[in-house]
């Protein structure tokens, strides 16, 4: 897996990128790739977006420098901006480590997350029905930390999460967050209760994917602590390769993608 650290970039601009990936990773070209990014201020609509769950006019958003763009992930509608972390994991789910399950791929993103979590004590988890990653699921305020609206194509991957690191949580209030009136979302710094830099949080995430995928990491990104880390394999865990049991594994069926989501 290819990891690659893209600092902060407009939507469509990788939007674009994911495609072309998408393309020549279904021809072969090139490996599983993992984008990790920012966006400036953007609001998302996903193919099941309705148009009330977007609660301020998107001109007067896009006045105040907001993009607004129609996405072709799944899901809703979803913000985002500086703070949140993002990753466009590009996988062939057709072919090892992989398997061609959506339900199951996205189980396995969501333990990603719950395990980069886990690296700040932070106890997170799946609550309900509702895709993502929640904190506080045993109490009676669950509030959602980290979205996921994916797409596949041939058994291609595009999309993937968004992290609430240090976000302005304030922005939400321009949207109902996924479709979901009834619950709230929340950031890792808010849990926390101190300021957390998404670079920080880049090596847990990263070594989640080495874990839960059962794949090797190679690129630069940064260690967490203001560097560049590189990963080419040997004893960094950044590069380790771990084969470990991954959610769902042959608890559920197949799906045949298509161009869906």
């Amino acid at each position: 897996m290819e990891v690659r650290w893209l600092g902060r970039q407009d939507y469509q601009a990788v939007w674009d990128l994911q495609r072309d990936l998408a393309a020549r990773r279904l021809a072969g070209t090139v490996p599983d790739t993992l984008l990790l990014l920012e966006h400036p201020p953007t609001i998302t609509l996903g193919r099941r977006a309705r148009p009330a769950h977007l609660l301020v006019d998107p001109e007067a958003l896009r006045r105040q420098g907001v993009c607004v763009i129609a996405s072709d992930r799944g899901g809703d509608v979803t913000y985002h901006g500086p703070g949140q972390l993002v990753g466009y994991p590009i996988f062939h789910l057709g072919e090892p480590p992989h398997t061609p399950d959506l339900r199951r791929y996205v189980r396995c993103l969501e333990e990603v997350l719950i395990r980069a979590l886990g690296a700040f004590e932070v106890s997170a988890g799946r609550f309900g029905k509702h895709t993502g990653v929640w904190v506080g699921c045993d109490t009676t305020h669950p509030e959602k930390i980290a979205a996921i609206g994916v797409r596949v194509s041939r058994w291609v991957t595009l999309h993937g999460f968004a992290l609430n690191v240090q976000p302005d949580l304030s922005h939400f209030r321009w949207i109902v967050p996924c479709g979901i009136a009834d619950y709230g979302v929340t950031s890792l710094s808010r849990v926390l209760g101190r300021a957390v830099a998404v670079a920080e949080v880049i090596p847990a995430v990263v070594r989640g994917f080495v874990e839960v995928f059962g794949v090797e990491a190679r690129g630069v990104w940064p260690d967490g602590g203001g560097n560049d880390g590189t990963a080419s394999g040997g004893a960094d865990v950044h590069g380790a390769r771990v084969h470990a049991d991954r959610p769902g594994s042959g608890a559920e069926p197949a799906q045949d993608p298509g161009d869906r989501v």
